[in-house]
Order: C-alpha cells, then sequence, then structure tokens
C-alpha cells in the first residue's frame, strides 16, 4: 500500500497512529480519491502544527482547542469552502476515533459549520452554446472538427473534461448511446450521448490519424494528442474553447469546459428534469450539489418572466 498523507511535522510516522489509521479506512472502506486523502492529511497535518501536537495528542485535544484552531483559520481569511473543507475532514477523524474506541471524547462535536455563501455557477444559453459549436469552423479543418466533437459530447453527456479528456477509443468503438464513466471514488455511472453528439464523433474519428504522435497507432485514447500525457490536457481544451468564445462572440471568461456541464445540468432543470436523475447523470455523490442547479435555473426563468410578461413591465 502506498504511504498515506498523516505525517506528524517531524515526518516521522509511530507504530499507533490515528490519523494514518484515518486515512487508511477512508481509502479502503470510502474509496476516497488520491486528491481528497491528500487535502485530509494536509488538514490534519495543520491542526498539528497549530496545537503543536502529534497524531496521538490529536486525541488529547479539548473543546476549547479546537475552538481556538476553527478562531485562528477564520482569522487567516480562508476562503469559507477551505473552511469546510477541513471542518469536514477534523470532525470525520473525530467520529472515527470515537467508532473506532481510540477515544472517548469528540472535541469537535461543537464546531459550527463554516456559513458559505451561494455561489451560483456560470451557464450559457442553448443559443451560446449552439455559437460556440458553429465558431469552431474559424480554426484549422481537422482541429475544428476535434473541437466540436469536445463541445457536442461535453453538452451532451455532461462529463466532467477529467473524464473526457481521458475517454477511450474503444468506449465509443460501436457507436453507443450511453458511455460507461469511471468518475470520482471510481464510482461507474452512465451518460447519455444524443444524435448530435454521436454525429460529431464519427465526422472526428475520420481525422483523429492526424493527432496521432509519429509512429504511436497503439495510442488508447479518443482524443490523442502528442503531448507527453496521449491525450489532450484540460488547459488545452481551455484554450480551444476560449478561442472559440472570442469567434462566438462571447466573452472567454464566460466560457470554460466545466461551464459546458453546468449549461448541461441546467437545461435539463429548465426542461423539467428530475433533480436525482440530474445528479446521477452527473455523479454527484451528494445531491445537496446538484441542488446548486435548482438556484440557477429559478433564477433563469424569473429573468424570462420579468423580460417578456406584460404585467412584469408596467402599464
Amino acid at each position: 500500500m502506498p504511504v498515506l498523507p498523516g505525517k506528524n511535522p517531524k515526518g516521522l510516522m509511530s507504530r499507533f497512529d490515528p490519523v494514518r489509521q484515518f486515512l487508511q479506512m477512508m481509502a479502503v472502506e470510502r474509496n476516497a480519491a488520491r486528491p481528497t486523502l491528500d487535502a485530509y492529511g494536509r488538514d490534519l497535518d495543520d491542526l498539528m502544527a497549530t496545537c503543536k501536537v502529534t497524531p496521538q495528542g490529536l486525541l488529547g485535544l479539548s473543546d476549547g482547542d479546537l475552538a481556538g484552531y476553527f478562531q485562528d483559520l477564520s482569522e487567516r481569511g480562508l476562503a469559507s469552502s477551505s473552511l469546510q473543507r477541513k471542518r469536514s475532514a477534523v470532525r470525520q477523524f473525530y467520529r472515527f476515533c470515537v467508532a473506532e474506541n481510540l477515544t472517548g471524547h469528540d472535541p469537535s462535536r461543537k464546531i459550527a459549520a463554516a456559513k458559505k455563501g451561494l455561489k451560483l455557477p456560470k451557464i450559457l444559453s442553448r443559443d451560446e452554446v449552439d455559437a460556440l459549436i458553429a465558431a469552431a469552423d474559424a480554426i484549422a479543418p481537422n482541429q475544428a472538427v476535434r473541437l466540436e466533437c469536445l463541445i457536442e459530447m461535453a453538452y451532451a453527456s455532461g462529463m466532467r473534461i477529467s473524464e473526457l479528456v481521458g475517454l477511450k477509443l474503444d468506449a465509443v468503438a460501436r457507436d453507443p448511446a450511453c458511455l460507461i464513466i469511471k468518475g470520482k471514488g471510481g464510482v461507474e455511472r452512465l451518460v447519455p450521448l444524443n444524435p448530435s453528439a454521436r454525429a460529431a464523433i464519427k465526422e472526428y474519428l475520420d481525422i483523429r490519424y492526424t493527432f496521432l504522435p509519429a509512429g504511436d497507432k497503439a495510442n488508447p485514447y479518443l482524443f490523442s494528442s502528442r503531448g507527453k500525457e496521449g491525450h489532450l490536457t484540460r488547459r488545452r481544451v481551455g484554450q480551444l474553447l476560449d478561442q472559440a468564445a472570442i469567434n462566438a462572440g462571447i466573452d472567454p471568461a464566460r466560457v470554460s469546459p466545466h461551464v459546458l456541464r453546468h449549461a448541461f445540468a441546467t437545461h435539463l432543470l429548465e426542461g423539467g428534469a428530475d433533480l436525482r436523475v440530474v445528479q446521477t447523470l452527473l455523479g454527484h455523490a451528494d445531491i445537496s450539489t446538484t441542488q446548486i442547479y435548482t438556484h440557477v435555473a429559478g433564477e433563469r426563468l424569473r429573468e424570462v418572466v420579468e423580460t417578456h410578461h406584460p404585467l412584469a413591465k408596467g402599464r
């Protein structure tokens, strides 16, 4: 098993290390992704460094120690999202320790949740998505075909950009109506492909060979690249979208790979899709993450009413 994060400030591991045990549990029982383990490890390291204790010493912290620590975090000016994650790491650590009888006291139980403002995601209208696809034609022919395919697939499926650029060629070999995607934590889900996306894939497959690295006919990725990763990077896709946005007359600050995922979810809800269905399609573990799109859809509906309803314009 690879070494997990959670070393004490001196980088030494002891035979009894509750932090390591906690992270091992998160990896094995909850299938936590590596970035999550790394983040929780850093958060617990920060708690140890601030309170000047070893991993074992965390079990002796009092309610006041934890309250002081989170007060210190607030004074550092951390973003509310960072405070939320640190609180989650600490709360889950102490719950684990109590459940495993490593301690009988949970000093984090009274720590209030950080107030998190509602930050609505950026989205594009249906017309703007269409304009973005059309604007891809302004670049070199083969690159235009590839970019149209990327946009069509992202908008049709709601895939994360990491899932899309990492997609293997054999996933689309038989013109599937749905793809099986392995998302965060290794959880698999089905994502749809509409006829427009499937047509774009077929067109792209005819010219895919032009993007293959020299002598690398066995490249397994759908969106192959000559870069060291063997496939397009998220950064490169972002650059291509920026140029397409400029060509379409859209502010490039409003466009990104993730914005296409937001558009997918929001437009589904605006069309009457069930929130649970959208949660499944996006691969969200917690429906509260998906609920943000109900606010976006609601805001857009309100704007439509205020703009077009005769009573909203006054008499």
